[in-house]
Parts: structure tokens; C-alpha cells; sequence
């Protein structure tokens, strides 16, 4: 099965889909239990949603699903978020805590390492070139990384998650003007909620390749399922009416987020 798939564009975005992809191969699908075969923790119909909102940008998207490994985890297994219920690397449970595995085949570390070699190293080396080729004809790359997540959760967060979750891991990943452009778009859009670096401050992908220093900047955006779907369940149906709503908002921030790469220094 091919591991990603590239649309290369011209602007100077890039974004980058982690979790919407859906593929397992036959033999790690046999060792998922009923719950797991669910495949509930998928960014549903994200790729959708942002389609066609940004002439000329560059897309990559993973086709393997998290729980074959989790493109947006450090490969060295080290938690995004110490101290809090999460998901790793290879997820042993989905995220309302419960296995996702047949008892006795939850992946051994040979899992692993076969996993990060096959599926989340080459995803990566792919989203490092783009970044390259991109900075190569601006003189800056800007990675948004696209996600969503049902907005009910208690296992990962109390409470309903807001609409937009914008995450900079506290400011260190993008300048503050792609920070501020985005955040604006959210607090502004009516009938939505949004916070900035709140539950979700921006996974491994957004913390590894953001370097403002260097002229590559990365930002993430974590929508509650509930903004564009018909429900936080199976089928996990879109809803075209909230879409249409919601995309709007969508390509004003990447279109003025866009706009800022001329501004920024290289």
C-alpha cells in the first residue's frame, strides 16, 4: 500500500494530514479486537473539508491509520503531554481508554520499530522535502497540520471541547502574526468557540519541524468533530450544511496566513 499521498502546489503552505487515513494491512488488522476495527480516533473527512480552499498548496497525507502507528508521535515514544491521558506512538487503547487490541497481540516492540521504518519515517521524510522544496522557492515554509477530534472526551479532557483549537506549543512554533491571523479568525467566527494552546498545544509534527529561526513555521489545528460532522459516532457522516459553514472560516485563516509568508524573515 503506498504510505502517503503527495499533491504538490506552489504556496507557501503546506498541509499536512496525519490521521485521516484509514488503511491497515490485512496482518495488523487481524490483531485488532471488534472496538479496534471501529477505527473511532480517525480525523474524519478532514482532507474533505480543507479541499480546494487554498489554490496551489501542497498536500500530504498519510493513507495508514494511527493505530497502525501514530504519524503525529515522537518516534522515540516520548508523551506530548506528561501527566495526562494520551495515546502513543502505537496506541494500546482508543481514546475513550478502552483496548483496542486482542488480548495477547497488542504490538511488541519488533511492531514497533518494523512500523516507524515502514509507515511513519518515510510519511516524514516526505513532509521534510516539501518543507525544503517550498523554503527553497519562498524562503520560508509554513506546516499546517490539519486534525479533529469528538468534542467529548472525558478520558482526554474534561468538559466539551471547544470548536477551534489552535496549537503553538506556547508560541514556540510559528511567529506570532500566523498565531494572531489564526486565533482572530476563530474568536471572531459567529456561533463558534476557539482557544489557543489550551488542551491541545500542537502535537510532535507541529513541535519538530516548527523553527521560526530557520524560516519553517508549523501550526496546528484541532477541530471538535462536531463542527462538521452529522454526529461524533459511526457512520461518523459529513455534514455538507455545518462544512459549508465551517469552511468558510478555514480559507480565511489559510488565506491569511498565506498572505503573511511575504512578511516573514528568511
Amino acid at each position: 500500500m503506498a504510505v502517503f499521498e503527495t499533491h504538490q502546489g506552489t504556496s507557501p503552505l503546506i498541509l499536512a494530514f496525519p490521521h485521516t487515513g484509514t488503511d491497515v494491512p490485512a496482518a495488523i488488522w487481524e490483531r485488532l479486537n471488534d472496538n479496534g476495527r471501529i477505527l473511532a480516533d480517525t480525523d474524519w473527512h478532514i482532507e474533505r473539508l480543507y479541499d480546494g480552499l487554498l489554490p496551489n498548496v501542497t498536500t500530504l497525507r498519510a493513507t495508514f491509520h494511527r493505530y497502525v502507528i501514530d504519524a503525529n508521535r515522537d518516534p522515540a515514544g516520548v508523551s506530548l503531554y506528561p501527566g495526562q491521558n494520551t495515546t502513543g506512538l502505537v496506541p494500546e487503547t482508543d481514546f475513550d481508554g478502552k483496548p483496542i487490541w486482542k488480548d495477547g497481540q497488542a504490538p511488541t516492540e519488533a511492531d514497533i520499530a518494523d512500523r516507524l521504518a515502514s509507515f511513519h519515517a518515510p510519511y516524514h521524510a516526505a513532509l521534510a522535502a516539501e518543507i525544503e522544496r517550498i523554503k527553497a522557492i519562498h524562503g520560508v515554509a509554513i506546516v499546517y497540520d490539519c486534525h479533529s477530534i469528538r468534542s467529548l472526551i472525558p478520558f482526554l479532557f474534561e468538559g466539551r471541547l471547544p470548536d477551534f483549537n489552535v496549537g503553538t506549543d506556547m508560541g514556540r512554533t510559528c511567529a506570532r502574526e500566523i498565531e494572531r491571523v489564526a486565533c482572530e479568525v476563530c474568536a471572531n467566527a459567529e456561533g463558534y468557540t476557539s482557544v489557543l494552546n489550551g488542551r491541545f498545544k500542537g502535537g510532535w509534527t507541529t513541535r519538530h519541524y516548527g523553527r521560526p529561526e530557520t524560516g519553517v513555521h508549523a501550526i496546528q489545528m484541532e477541530l471538535a468533530q462536531i463542527s462538521h460532522l452529522a454526529t461524533e459516532a459511526p457512520p461518523f457522516a459529513y455534514d455538507e450544511d455545518k462544512a459549508v459553514r465551517l469552511r468558510v472560516h478555514l480559507k480565511d485563516i489559510l488565506h491569511r496566513i498565506a498572505a503573511l509568508a511575504a512578511t516573514l524573515p528568511h
